[in-house]
């Protein structure tokens, strides 16, 4: 099978269509390679399995753990701890939607293809902007991209070297940032949004949804976010759910085109808090945003099955399982529901997430010329290494191989990593031309 005639049998399974380009998440691929990599986790899988994708087999020998899946720089951010009403902010990856238990290694190759892709994709959107400011910003080159990848490593071995000498234990986090590192601002931009900080009452997820012009208190009129239910599927979800949430559920809506990788499966948000809330702005703060999300099999899982019984879990269930792992302090909501003959995943929505785009680190003074884009990989490195850590808290045995094996294929890592990310974009390319031809 050639490459195109592949690339369109994995997304047409995966995604459940008949064709390429039936879904705007393909659309959304076909725009930039960045996109295309974070919606096709699968394809990279099949590439390991058919071995077009060469990396030393010691790396695979290092443990199993609990990994991410999908790990890319999207995918890491700050949150507030234990979901909604936490009050600490951390810096952490965000999302588990493909985790499972699987080879580390996966994780810290999709993380380096991904900062290459991250590059090209903060370029080209740079050069389609119409803002004068953005265009003007230095851009990271590729040899900072290469010296990033390596301090994503090494500091990843760090981390793991720290744990191993009780440095550093799994209920370390990043929980801090002093005024010269490059994720300082977003790190105040998620302490003001969190429950009480001055930003939670405007720029908060839960504010950003709700509508405050009338009451009831519910979710905003927002077609292209939101669709309202008919009253049966609302009652549904309501006597469903229920006994999943810790108040009422004030309101219920169907979430529309959220996400890449998952951006075609059904989710909803559920308003949460005291009936009291309903009628009253005021108490708004005592509201939460509970996700019930659909489930599909983690992306590894398609092409390796039988790594661990672990990994034989509903796909909902094995999220949790790894998620409460892998978290050091897991969302309070966090469950998951069979209902209407699927898997659902439930947990809540983080009031203070705030993510990272790759403009974000790949351009201005501060990512290009003062060692910016360098401190964001390396805070990756460490929080993704605290994530595989926590997979085994009894004992060190992760760490210790790691450390032994890691460090010698650092470079052939490296390398492997950046011909891949030249492979993505040949296939983004021809994902363009599947759907001009459908």
């Amino acid at each position: 099978m050639n490459r195109r005639d592949q690339i369109k049998a994995i997304l047409t399974t995966i995604d459940n269509v008949e064709t390429v380009g039936a879904l705007e998440k393909h659309i959304k691929m076909a725009s930039s390679p960045f996109l295309f990599l974070r919606g096709s986790a699968a394809l990279m899988y099949k590439d390991f399995v058919d071995q077009h994708i060469s990396l030393p087999q010691a790396l695979f020998d290092i443990p199993l753990t609990c990994i991410l899946g999908d790990c890319h720089t999207d995918n890491f951010g700050f949150i507030s701890e234990e979901g909604s009403h936490g009050d600490t902010i951390i810096f952490t990856p965000n999302d588990f939607d493909d985790a499972c238990i699987g080879h580390g290694v996966w994780d810290l190759f999709r993380f380096v293809t991904s900062l290459y892709l991250a590059r090209h994709h903060a370029s080209e959107v740079q050069m389609q902007s119409d803002d004068i400011k953005l265009r003007q910003k230095p851009l990271v080159s590729s040899a900072q991209v290469a010296e990033g990848a390596r301090s994503f490593l090494l500091t990843y071995l760090q981390a793991c070297e720290d744990s191993v000498n009780n440095k550093l234990t799994t209920q370390s986090a990043l929980s801090s940032f002093d005024n010269e590192h490059i994720l300082y601002k977003r790190w105040q931009k998620a302490l003001q949004r969190k429950a009480g900080g001055a930003a939670f009452k405007t720029n908060s997820t839960l504010a950003k949804e709700l509508d405050f012009d009338a009451l009831p208190l519910a979710f905003k009129d927002d077609k292209q976010r939101f669709k309202r239910l008919e009253p049966h599927v609302y009652d549904q979800i309501v006597e469903t759910f229920l006994p999943y949430v810790d108040d009422e559920i004030l309101d219920v809506v169907e979430r529309l085109s959220a996400g890449t990788g998952s951006h075609n499966l059904t989710r909803y948000y559920l308003l949460v808090g005291p009936k009291s809330a309903k009628m009253c702005e005021e108490e708004f703060q005592l509201c939460h945003i509970v996700e019930v999300k659909q489930q599909r099999m983690a992306a590894p899982l398609n092409y390796f099955t039988e790594l661990s019984p672990i990994n034989r879990l509903n796909a909902a269930h094995l999220t949790v399982n790894c998620q409460r792992k892998m978290q050091r302090r897991p969302d309070i909501v966090l469950d998951d529901v069979y209902w209407q003959n699927k898997h659902w995943l439930v947990r809540s929505r983080h009031h203070a997430r705030v993510g990272c785009s790759p403009e974000d680190f790949m351009l201005g003074k501060r990512a290009a010329l003062k060692n910016g884009f360098t401190q964001y990989a390396a805070s990756c490195g460490h929080t993704l290494a605290l994530a595989h850590m926590r997979g085994d808290r009894r004992s060190t045995l992760f760490q210790q191989a790691a450390l032994e094996i890691i460090p010698r294929y650092v470079d052939e890592l490296i390398s492997a990593a950046q011909n891949y990310a030249i492979q993505v974009q040949a296939d983004q390319e021809l994902l363009q031309l599947l759907l001009r031809d459908s």
